[in-house]
């Protein structure tokens, strides 16, 4: 296990995988890196973060911890990790930025500490074979009534047994598709219903995507579901 930390001044915030209205994903090369035979990056679950201008960006304020499962390609050696890291800083204006990291370790190397809980904030994968708190139950395209489908929208379910308030982010299955944000339509007894407008989607190469990437968060818990579009 490993970890990328980035510690923002008050005001300012960094991007999810899927930036929303604006902004920049961060982006890892670890090219270079030695005795290296990969790296997963989880994302911890996002926000939705308003500003000034109306637009409505997918990230993070404060602190992010992105957490790292590392393989290396002979456990019995060392590995040094070599990152190229391309994100963004926000206040007002969005700022590019870069950074290159280097860290070289072994497996008997002790725990960093700073990473204890980290992999929690990750959102679990979701199984709607089991019960929980949480569930994404379903998602179907409703065609409007508009001849060039304009006002046509994707309505997703959800199940939500906890207090407070919850959000959902859609992405889909490449990165040739980028949605309009979920709007929340209706909220009765735990069962909700969010709309994801076609108008204002980029959509691929083809109507209305196979299946949809979401991830459903309240408070300090989340799940991401890959589900096919009915």
């Amino acid at each position: 296990m490993g970890g990328v930390e980035i510690t923002l001044t008050p005001g300012w915030k960094t991007y999810w995988r899927y930036p929303g209205d604006a902004g920049i994903p961060p982006r890892f090369d670890w090219s270079g890196s030695e005795n290296l035979a990969g790296v997963e990056v989880l994302y911890p679950a996002p926000k939705r973060i308003m500003d000034g201008s109306g637009t409505t960006s997918i990230g993070y304020e404060t602190r992010v911890i992105f957490p790292l499962r590392i393989r290396a390609k002979d456990p019995a050696k060392p590995v040094t990790l070599k990152l190229k890291l391309d994100f963004a800083t926000c206040e007002k204006l969005c700022i590019p930025a870069d950074a290159n990291l280097s860290l070289s370790f072994s497996a008997k190397d002790a725990a960093e500490p700073a990473l204890d809980g980290a992999e929690k904030s990750v959102p679990e994968k979701h199984d709607a074979s089991k019960s929980g708190p949480l569930a994404v139950l379903s998602a179907k395209l409703e065609r409007g009534k508009k001849p060039d489908g304009s006002d046509s929208r994707i309505l997703v379910n959800v199940l939500v047994r906890t207090p407070g308030k919850f959000d959902l982010f859609a992405e889909g299955p490449n990165e040739e598709w980028t949605f309009a944000l979920p709007e929340l339509v209706s909220n009765e007894a735990g069962r909700a219903v969010f709309a994801i407008p076609l108008d204002g989607s980029r959509l691929g190469n083809a109507e209305v995507p196979p299946k949809l990437r979401l991830t459903l968060v309240a408070g300090e818990q989340a799940i991401e579901r890959e589900i096919p579009l009915d």
